[in-house]
């Protein structure tokens, strides 16, 4: 799940190596939030159906993760610093590097040449990491509080679903973001809580949840935006809970989080419930990669549980992960 919400409490949504010797050329990481406060998030790392290493004790709620070449990125919430491994075909290096963000509440991130740009709650920003020094270089300020970022190499888009931690959702805009001057050139009114997004065929596309002010009913809807047009479509679907709001892209169809499962997007934005696939009362987080779908259950203990569809809606293997999985990346070695 890729969203966690403040009201009157919080709602959130070094290791143990036991690595397998054996070499592999294609991995799969899973990374599980683990409990707030409590330290526990960590990474699973697989090799088909065989997990062959386990990360444990990472920090206090691993929120996403990033494949760069031989590197895996790690970003780690409420601990406010982002993990770097080195991969080889046996798994992850230990121990890694830490890099401090300076109580940010780091989200997601993308990287772009030699930087990595990542989003802040507490610092209300987009940072900037050199890949090269692993120092923070620069950041860019924004009005409200980021999630996600995407990027086509030459911009940065950024939804800001929060005016504040305790604001259910009211903001409803993305910042379109000129990587070389580090500053705002467009801003984009999408309707309320924009969070996941991804770019395909030049059409920037952005799944929404929002809430009731007193935070008992839960509200989702979808937007786009054309990136040579500036065209926004808007559709909100109702009440709802889908949690996380992922948006994904399975086999060159855009598919978002419904009803325990995930449903293609028509061109206008409506959900083709014919093409659905999984139906799970506790899907947590979605994901794909190389024409498979993953489903994260959570039943918030510890092991949880993805189911790998292929996108023809088949289930293909299930594997068991720490509580909480919330992000997913491929590794391969040629």
């Amino acid at each position: 799940m890729k969203k966690i919400v403040f009201f009157t409490f919080l709602i959130l949504t070094s290791c143990e190596d036991s690595l397998d010797q054996t070499q592999n050329s294609n991995l799969l990481f899973v990374s599980s939030e683990g409990t707030y406060g409590n330290g526990d998030g960590s990474i699973s790392v697989f090799s088909e159906n065989e997990k062959i290493q386990t990360i444990e004790g990472i920090g206090d709620l691993v929120q996403s993760i990033l494949v760069n070449g031989d590197k895996l990125f790690v970003i780690v919430n409420n601990s406010h610093l982002i993990k770097r491994y080195s991969i080889t075909e046996s798994g992850l290096s230990l121990p890694g590097i830490d890099i401090a963000t300076n109580n940010s509440s780091p989200r997601e991130m993308v990287i772009v040449g030699d930087k990595l740009y990542f989003t802040n709650w507490n610092s209300h920003d987009v940072k900037v990491l050199d890949l090269v020094t692993y120092s923070i270089v620069a950041s860019i300020s924004l009005n409200g509080i980021p999630e996600d970022i995407v990027s086509n190499g030459d911009y940065l888009w950024v939804s800001i679903p929060q005016l504040d931690l305790y604001d259910p959702n009211n903001g409803s805009i993305v910042v379109k973001i000129d990587i070389n001057t580090k500053n705002i050139i467009e801003t984009y009114e999408v309707g309320r809580g924009p969070e996941h997004m991804l770019i395909n065929d030049n059409s920037l596309w952005i799944s929404r949840t929002f809430y009731s002010s007193d935070w008992s009913s839960t509200y989702y809807g979808s937007s786009t935006v054309d990136l040579e047009t500036g065209e926004i479509s808007i559709i909100n679907y109702g009440l709802g809970l889908v949690c996380g709001g992922n948006i994904l892209n399975l086999s060159d169809k855009i598919y978002r989080t419904v009803n325990g499962g995930v449903a293609p997007l028509t061109t206008d934005l409506n959900l083709n419930m014919s093409g659905k696939i999984g139906s799970y009362h506790n899907l947590y987080s979605a994901s794909s990669n190389d024409g498979y779908l993953y489903l994260g259950m959570s039943d918030y203990v510890s092991p949880d549980t993805v189911y790998v569809h292929n996108d023809l809606g088949e289930l293909n293997r299930t594997l068991m992960v720490g509580t909480l999985p919330g992000d997913f990346a491929s590794w391969n070695s040629d």
